[in-house]
Order: C-alpha cells, then sequence, then structure tokens
C-alpha cells in the first residue's frame, strides 16, 4: 500500500477553521496548481480507497464522445512538484485551507490522504467541512472588477455533474465565478462553445477549451464517479446498449426479455417508483423509472447524450445558421387513454414548461431562447410567437442560438394538452393527474399503490412496437435506494442504477446480478481560489 495512503487511513489530524490568509495570492500562479495536481496519486487513490470503482480525471469531462485526446493527465511525480513550487518561490509557511461539503467517510479518507500527499512536497494544508450556507460560502463573487476574492478559502472540493456539458465551462465566464477570475481568451473559447448546435463544430470548440484548462487548472479534476447499472441475469437488453440511466437515452426498453415467473408470466422488477406522488418529468427527466418507460420524447439520445435521431419525430431539421428548428411527428400516435398526440401537444408543453416555477435549467434555456417567449412569460403574448404547428409539423424560430436544443428534446417529454390544459403552471406538481400520469411511451401505468409498487403493462398502440415483457413492476425509492441490496438477493430488482461503491461490490458478489460501469458527466475535483488576493 503506499505509505500515503496509510497516513490517511491511520492519522488523526486536528483540523481549523481559523486560518491567516496571506495578501498575495501564490494560487493565483499555474505552475503552483500543476504542483498540486502533481503532488497528489490519484491512481492509487482510486484502486485504494475507491476499490477502483471510479477513474482517474485528465479533464472536468468525463471519459467519452466529448474528451479531447492528449491532454496531461499530470500522473503523480512529486519531483515534479518541487520543482514547479521552487520556480514560482512557494512559501512553504502558509496552510491552505481545504474546505468540503460531503459528510460521509469517504471523502474524510480522501482529505487525509490529499493532506500527507501535498505534504510532501512542502504544502501544508488543513481541511473544514462547510456548515450553514454551503452555497454562499461556495460561491460568494468579488465586486466587478476587483483581483480580491470574496471566498474564505484556498482549495474547495466538490463535485459538478452536468446534463449540457456547457454547465461545466459556462461558470467560468467573467463575473460569473467565485474562483476563477476570467479573461477574454476564456471567454471567447466559451462563446465558441455556445455559438453553434452543430455537434461535430461543439466537439472541436470542447476539445480547445478541454486543453486550455488541462494547462490552466481553473479546476483540478481529480475522478470520475460512474454510474453502475445492475441487473439481473435472469433478463437480457437483447443488443440494447449501456449508457447513462440517469438520463434518458435509447436503451431499447421494448426489445428486453425476462424469464417467465412459476405462473409463466414475465415479469420485470426495478426501483425508483413514487412514495406519495409521480415527480413530473420536466424537473429530472431521467431520475424515476415513470419518466423513462411512461413518456416519450421528440428525439432519442445514445449513452453519451449524443441526440440521434427520432422518437415521436419522424425527422428534425436545424437550419445552417442555428435560429430555428422543425420536427414531423410521426403519424397515429397515441396517449396511453388513446387519444391523439399531436403538434398541439408539443407546443402547448413548451409554453407551460416556460411558467412552471421549477424545470430542469437545461429545458429552461433552450425554451427562453424561442421567439416571443419573454412576452408570453411576462403575459403581454397569449402565445409563444416562434412556435408553428402545421399539421404534424411543429417549427421553433430561436431569438438567440441555443446550443443544446437537440439535447433539450431527447430530455424533454410532451404532455397531454387534453388532461393538463387547465392547470395552473404555478401548481403543476400539485395537479392529481400526478398520482396516475398518462404518458406516450412504451408502458402505461396500470396499478398503483403509493409508497408500495407501481405496476406497468406494455402499451398495445405504442408506436415503436409492444415490450415483449407482460409487466414492469417498481417499488418506491429515490436515487439512493436503501433496498437495492435486499430486494437483489430475494430476486425483486430486474436492473436500475447506482452510485454506491458499497452496493456495487455486494451486487458484483451476488450470483444472480451483473454489474457494467457507465461513464457519466459526473466530476469531483478541487476548485482553486486563483484571484490575485485573498480575502481577509
Amino acid at each position: 500500500m503506499n505509505k500515503f495512503i496509510g497516513v490517511a487511513l491511520a492519522a488523526a489530524v486536528q483540523m481549523t477553521s481559523s486560518l491567516a490568509y496571506a495578501d498575495v495570492n501564490q494560487l493565483s500562479d499555474v505552475r503552483v496548481r500543476q504542483a498540486i495536481a502533481y503532488a497528489i496519486d490519484m491512481d492509487t487513490i482510486v484502486e485504494t480507497l475507491f476499490e477502483g470503482k471510479a477513474i482517474a480525471a485528465d479533464s472536468m469531462i468525463p471519459n467519452g464522445a466529448w474528451k479531447a485526446p492528449g491532454l496531461n493527465k499530470y500522473t503523480y511525480n512529486p519531483d515534479k512538484a518541487r520543482e514547479l513550487l521552487k520556480a514560482a518561490n512557494w512559501d512553504s509557511s502558509q496552510t491552505l485551507d481545504v474546505v468540503f461539503y460531503y459528510g460521509d467517510q469517504l471523502t474524510a479518507d480522501l482529505m487525509v490522504a490529499m493532506q500527507a500527499y501535498l505534504g510532501d512536497v512542502g504544502v501544508k494544508m488543513t481541511y473544514r467541512k462547510l456548515e450553514g450556507d454551503v452555497g454562499g460560502q461556495l460561491n460568494a463573487k468579488p465586486d466587478a472588477g476587483s483581483d480580491t476574492s470574496a471566498i474564505k478559502w484556498d482549495i474547495a472540493y466538490g463535485a459538478k455533474a452536468a446534463l449540457a456539458l456547457q454547465e461545466y465551462y459556462n461558470g467560468y465566464q467573467m463575473g460569473t465565478s467565485s474562483y476563477t477570475p476570467g479573461n477574454k481568451e476564456l471567454d471567447g473559447l466559451i462563446e465558441r462553445i455556445n455559438g453553434t448546435v452543430d455537434v461535430a463544430k461543439q466537439k472541436t470548440a470542447f476539445a480547445d477549451f478541454e486543453k486550455y484548462e488541462n494547462e490552466n487548472l481553473s479546476d483540478i479534476p481529480l475522478y470520475y464517479q460512474q454510474l453502475f447499472v445492475y441487473e439481473s441475469k435472469r433478463m437480457s437488453r437483447n443488443g440494447g446498449q449501456y449508457g447513462n440511466d440517469q438520463f434518458n437515452y435509447d436503451w431499447n426498453i421494448v426489445n428486453w426479455t425476462v424469464e417467465p415467473d412459476a405462473k409463466g408470466k414475465k415479469v420485470l422488477y426495478t426501483n425508483t417508483a413514487p412514495s406519495q406522488f409521480f415527480e413530473h418529468p420536466w424537473l429530472n427527466p431521467g431520475v424515476f423509472i415513470a419518466s423513462k418507460a411512461g413518456f416519450d420524447h421528440l428525439l432519442t439520445a445514445d449513452g453519451s447524450l449524443v441526440p440521434t435521431g427520432g422518437q415521436l419525430a419522424k425527422s428534425f431539421s436545424v437550419s445552417d445558421d442555428g435560429m430555428s428548428l422543425t420536427f414531423e411527428l410521426k403519424d397515429g400516435l397515441k396517449w396511453h387513454d388513446g387519444e391523439a398526440l399531436t403538434a398541439a401537444d408539443v407546443a402547448w408543453s413548451i409554453e407551460t414548461a416556460l411558467k412552471v416555477p421549477a424545470i430542469n435549467a437545461v429545458f429552461a434555456k433552450t425554451f427562453d431562447s424561442i421567439e416571443g417567449a419573454t412576452a408570453f412569460k411576462d403575459g403581454s403574448a397569449s402565445s409563444v410567437s416562434g412556435i408553428k404547428i402545421d399539421g404534424n409539423n411543429i417549427s421553433l424560430s430561436f431569438a438567440k442560438l441555443d446550443p443544446n436544443m437537440l439535447l433539450t428534446f431527447s430530455q424533454f417529454p410532451p404532455l397531454p394538452k387534453h388532461l393538463l390544459g387547465d392547470v395552473n403552471p404555478l401548481e403543476f406538481q400539485q395537479h392529481s393527474f400526478w398520482q396516475k400520469p398518462i404518458g406516450s411511451g412504451p408502458f402505461k401505468i396500470e396499478e398503483v399503490q403509493m409508497n408500495d409498487f407501481v405496476r406497468y403493462t406494455p402499451f398495445a398502440d405504442y408506436h415503436g412496437g409492444v415490450a415483449k415483457v407482460d409487466e414492469l413492476v417498481s417499488f418506491p425509492s429515490g436515487q439512493g435506494d436503501a433496498n437495492v441490496l435486499k430486494n437483489a438477493a430475494a430476486g425483486r430488482l430486474d436492473f436500475g442504477f447506482t452510485k454506491s461503491v458499497g452496493d456495487v461490490k455486494a451486487l458484483e458478489a451476488m450470483e444472480n446480478m451483473k454489474v457494467v460501469a457507465a461513464d457519466i458527466p459526473y466530476t469531483r475535483s478541487l476548485r482553486i481560489n486563483k484571484f490575485a488576493n485573498n480575502a481577509k
């Protein structure tokens, strides 16, 4: 075992929250940030503390379709770290204040390991857990034009997760970050990312940004937390892909099969059913099974959440300038109650979402960018002027370019206007519809016993064909299901996902289960306060 990991697991460290700050912030020197990156042996930490259930990071963007090649991995090199610190005239008498906001033992162990690694190269640190207004303590911004930070920490350990990858970097724009001062070069790179809907051009822009950040280290990426997709050996995806189960993607559930039970019935068991009501799918688009199996979307996406084609849409097109988007819906689409699903449902859903207070931020940005959205929201217009319907076609004209419009429509499910048309958007979640919602996906809700189970059956008129299983039964849980191991061992859990390393190890040991790791945009990093002067 690496000597510093041994220290991490055994040392008792006195933590303090009362630290003196130097006037000049040496963390504003890129050489110091690079030295910190070289000083921490993340490969060993992943294999020991994380039991191999994470991936050492070299970028905020995780492995997958969007990853830039050839990045510096900052492989453990304490001699290089000391060399950089010497060149930067590092003041070894100062003590860095490292903060975090997690309460788990793994985080505490990581802090001790980091303290040992940094101490070995001459960088002293203490660490403390933030309490109270954590967001305010992490995100307090300096006055415009100031070169003195408003935050009272040197380094913050935390996570960044993203539906749209722009969420990783938009926060670095000038004047928006509590810890990165920003500059014109940085803003120019961000503008390139946000300036196109063309996926190929976006990938090139992201790659250039990753290379910039890989050198400058606004954050020091530590590791990628993976999503672990588990399933029983009695079921088969029949070639269906594994991907980001935390969000919607084209997982081809209609073709899944399962061994019949003693009565000959083919039943799939899962979790993420509601306890009191179904959470509407415009907030957390893919967490709950009802959002994934009960509602369809205009587009599909692959496991990396790259839009791939139509679902409710027969076809779609984007104008060359990215300022208009047109969908042609498939013929004969139906809701689970037999009513026709039309372009009017899509238009109504977008307009209603503009006034619902709690929806996903990526959706909100797309819809706010449509021509006439502002006038509709403030009540000066009765409809959104940029939305036009012509038979099965619906076209959207944008007042400003939104680079994630296609991603939005692979995640945003239209809802039935004929059942929700009279809803007050401010009371959207309180509508009785959310006790037993009507959707358009491959499974319809047959029976609901709140806080017990939900039973789904295949939708006979589903446009993508009838599902091959007889029933889908889900039990209540959120993202963290305390009953995963109990239900899996009892044969009452056929598929789902978890981020818990402990659950993964136990599931892997079960003869009836298998686990597949999926790369997701969820990165743990060190946010580095780079303002020239520290807060007093």
